[in-house]
């Protein structure tokens, strides 16, 4: 009986055995590299039009996983095959698959949706989360939406894991608790081994940063074959991605040409460039601005790309010469996010000769700004270098979304364009479409007259935005991580705590360094009396090591100070966003027991003031001093025109203007800066601010602000620098007390040669001066309506200074000024001022933003 039971125990062993061994061979068609291509929902797999063999999905669900299989009801025609698009998977409590993966190899995952009616669900009802390998896919996703606001009838979400070292790829999902009736439901799943392509890339917003890719896993935001067609799975080197025709992307009508290679060219692929970086075909064919330089010259070849905000983003650009043979044929400057990111791009110069690829890889974050969810590319020629052909090229484009510090990729659901909706409404007859399968208006079910309504929606979507960003003045600065290795990145609520405390609004996602107050008092000496470098209405100023030896500020809020956390989160706030040659950097902050702390670079040569009078330091010549001018201009300038919303500084003085180690100008404290009017808006109603002896009198009278009212303030800081004396100066007699005042009296009385400062007499050009004080008097009209703007501020310093380096040729001077203020008028169309390639390595560069002022505000 013993011996029976024992044959029949191996037997049965033996026949569960063979069924493990049959079951994980399946969905494997190479077991060695651990591809898997799952058909989910269906009991024998198939084939797809691409000739891919698919499998069931039911071998690699966990066995407590409720789920039911189901077929959709109906079949879009935009579908490119049946498989793996007909059947589902439907969850209607959390679920786990369980894949066996190589421990040391990141992944591919695709996730293929097709929203329609499975069984008795509804394709609106299906909201949920899916979260592989500890990182969180999507949340609280709504397949229908989505597709109903992409306005495709199916769609893939693409992946890159990181290793999973335990070898056992979970990918669970689970339905939304904040939906009655949700279920979660998948179509198809792919998996791929895939090479280690993403290694380090260099920020935009930091000169010589960069960002190890290795430890971050990816979402595939874009893919694009540019100049060229698309790309199926089959078509790719390997890796089974889908490249895309890139003309839909394009912004405006100016979207240059597109030319393929000669026949007799061979791409040749070099050891740093393996072929599974990008196929052939993508750098057999590419886009170019055209043959034409004068109008090279005025436009950018720009893409424009709807993201998710508060992410940062990996923007890879691939290029390949397929024309020109020698370096500085074609030279081109890029621009991410509206940033610079390479200036003088030469393609031939990287590789050495046409037809071998490369890519660049490059960084930067977009903030939740209103119409901040975009990511711009843009080229230019570098005329700087005066290449051979004004002219640019791309041949391939990629974007990766990267996660997150709480390993999360899930965006929002996105927001289907009203137009679309009624659109559908109309195909469908109804006003409440929901229940429709969203492919159907896209697909054609509907007839000619649904499609040409939705193609009309569309099309306006795509108008509105791009409307949009025409009417702007560029976009915002997005932000990256701090330069500082050593410290937190403060992404959430900015909390005052201690005696008093208060709650400020969010940071908005921008990365900023957060310190704790035991690392600033380390780097303060405990913030020794010893170590002050500056005092103002904020409080005092510190200086600080950290990192073993970089050089800070600290601004330490006065507890007394009437300036509290409005200010302080306006600092954080507008210098977290913004990136210029000209202004300030911001470090970082801390917030601990009620402190309120901001860390900048360090500034070495302190405040403009400084230089100018009440000092022991050598005088400024009149050159250094219009420089300084120059700079702070283009600062202002950049603030009222460079980003997406007008900034009005507010607080326009001498002690706000600093300098760095090599003069450079940047302008600080933005503790009072407001955003400009709108479009559709003259002014912004708001409290008086600012300093005496610089306020707008307009301002002061109306109570409405404008960035005129910088104007003024910038006039007073021109006398300041051409007189040598201070705005307010009590102990002079009462008509010279207001600087500004006396100033325009002189002027008017023809004698402003007298009250300039002693020092520069008999070293300075007349008629550089007469243009400086001209521009002076003109910013200090009494209507705002009569001052100049900033950028006719800038041409005029501009003007001056080659009057002062060409006393004898006012015409060469006049064309000089010309080519210095179109140069900058074009940075600022890409929101920066080439701070990539001009600024210094940030840990030497020196800036601080509060200094010695005694008299507060």
């Amino acid at each position: 009986m013993r011996s029976n039971s024992h044959v029949l125990f191996s037997v049965i062993l033996l026949s569960f055995t063979i069924n493990i061994i049959h079951v994980r061979s399946m969905g494997k068609s190479e077991s060695d590299s651990g591809s898997f291509l799952i058909s989910c929902g269906s009991s024998d797999g198939g084939t797809d039009a691409d000739g891919r063999k698919w499998v069931p999905d039911s071998p690699y669900l966990n066995s407590s996983a409720i789920s039911i299989n189901s077929t959709a009801q109906t079949q879009d025609p935009s579908l490119p095959s049946q498989i793996p698009y007909m059947s589902a998977r439907i969850f209607t409590s959390p679920s786990t698959y369980q894949f066996p993966v190589s421990p040391k190899k990141r992944l591919w995952l695709r996730l293929y949706f097709y929203p329609s009616t499975y069984s008795n669900f509804s394709s609106s009802d299906a909201y949920f989360a899916v979260v592989a390998n500890g990182f969180t896919l999507l949340n609280n996703f709504s397949a229908f939406i989505s597709a109903k606001a992409l306005t495709q009838a199916y769609f893939i979400k693409e992946y890159s894991l990181t290793p999973v070292h335990s070898g056992k790829l979970e990918i669970t999902f689970t339905p939304s608790s904040q939906h009655s009736g949700s279920y979660a439901f998948i179509n198809g799943i792919e998996i791929i081994h895939m090479p280690h392509i993403f290694k380090e890339a260099s920020w935009v917003s930091y000169l010589g940063q960069t960002l190890d890719l290795g430890t971050y896993s990816f979402q595939t935001m874009f893919r694009l074959n540019v100049g060229g067609q698309y790309i199926g799975p089959t078509g790719d080197s390997g890796l089974g991605r889908i490249w895309y025709d890139d003309s839909p992307y394009l912004y405006g009508a100016a979207d240059g040409v597109t030319y393929e290679k000669d026949k007799d060219m061979k791409i040749q692929y070099s050891s740093n460039i393996p072929e599974y970086i990008a196929p052939v075909d993508v750098y057999s064919s590419a886009r170019s601005m055209g043959p034409n330089p004068s109008v090279n010259e005025n436009y950018n070849l720009t893409w424009i790309f709807q993201v998710d905000a508060n992410f940062t983003y990996l923007v890879r650009l691939h290029f390949c010469e397929l024309q020109f043979t020698k370096i500085n044929q074609r030279v081109f400057d890029i621009f991410v996010s509206n940033q610079t990111a390479e200036i003088g791009a030469d393609v031939i110069g990287w590789v050495g000769s046409k037809g071998v690829p490369i890519y660049k890889d490059y960084v930067t974050y977009v903030t939740d700004d209103p119409g901040d969810e975009e990511l711009w590319v843009a080229l230019h020629p570098t005329v700087s270098e005066k290449p051979q052909y004004y002219d640019a090229v791309l041949n391939g484009l990629e974007i990766f979304k990267i996660n997150d510090n709480m390993r999360n990729l899930a965006g929002l659901n996105p927001t289907p364009s009203e137009m679309l909706l009624e659109a559908e409404a109309q195909v469908f007859g109804d006003s409440s479409p929901s229940n429709h399968n969203p492919g159907k208006v896209i697909g054609g079910v509907a007839g000619a007259a649904g499609l040409a309504v939705a193609a009309a929606a569309v099309c306006f979507i795509a108008y509105e935005r791009k409307k949009r960003k025409a009417h702007g003045t560029g976009s915002s600065v997005g932000s990256g991580l701090p330069i500082y290795g050593k410290c937190q990145i403060s992404t959430g609520k900015l909390t005052i705590s201690g005696k008093g405390s208060s709650q400020i609004s969010t940071l908005r996602g921008h990365f900023c360094c957060h310190f704790s107050l035991s690392e600033i008092r380390n780097a303060t000496k405990n913030f020794n009396e010893s170590e002050v470098i500056g005092v103002g209405g904020f409080g005092k100023v510190y200086k600080g090591i950290i990192n073993g030896g970089t050089k800070v500020a600290v601004k330490r809020s006065n507890p007394s100070s009437q300036q509290g956390v409005r200010e302080f989160q306006a600092e954080i706030d507008m210098l977290s966003k913004l990136r210029h040659r000209h202004l300030v950097s911001l470090v970082g902050f801390c917030e601990e027991n009620g402190e309120m702390i901001l860390v900048y670079d360090y500034m070495a040569r302190g405040t403009l003031r400084e230089h100018l009078y009440k000092n022991n330091k050598s005088t400024l010549p009149w050159k250094q001093r219009l420089e300084i001018c120059i700079g702070a201009a283009k600062g202002l300038h950049y603030l009222h025109t460079g980003v997406k919303y007008t900034i009005i500084h507010r607080d326009v003085k001498s002690t706000n203007i600093l300098l760095d180690e090599n003069w450079v100008a940047k302008v600080s404290d933005f503790g009072l800066s407001r955003t400009g009017p709108s479009l559709h808006q003259t002014h912004v109603s708001t409290l008086v601010k600012g300093s005496f002896g610089y306020l707008d009198p307009e301002y002061f009278r109306r109570q409405q602000l404008t960035e005129k009212s910088d104007v003024y303030s910038f006039g007073v800081v021109l006398f300041e620098v051409l007189c040598a004396r201070p705005a307010l100066d009590p102990s002079l007699p009462k008509e010279q007390v207001c600087l500004s005042d006396w100033a325009l009296l002189c002027q008017k009385n023809g004698n402003l040669v007298d009250i300039i400062d002693p020092q520069l007499k008999g070293k300075i050009n007349l008629e550089s001066m007469n243009k400086f004080a001209d521009t002076a008097c003109k910013c200090l009209a009494d209507q705002g309506l009569e001052r100049p703007s900033m950028g006719d501020v800038l041409w005029n310093l501009e003007f001056a200074l080659q009057l002062e380096e060409n006393p004898y040729d006012g015409k060469c001077a006049e064309e000089k000024a010309n080519d210095a203020y179109a140069m900058h008028s074009f940075s600022l169309t890409t929101e920066e001022e080439r701070t990539s390639s001009e600024l210094e390595d940030s840990s030497n560069s020196a800036i601080f933003s509060q200094p010695a002022d005694p008299n507060g505000r």
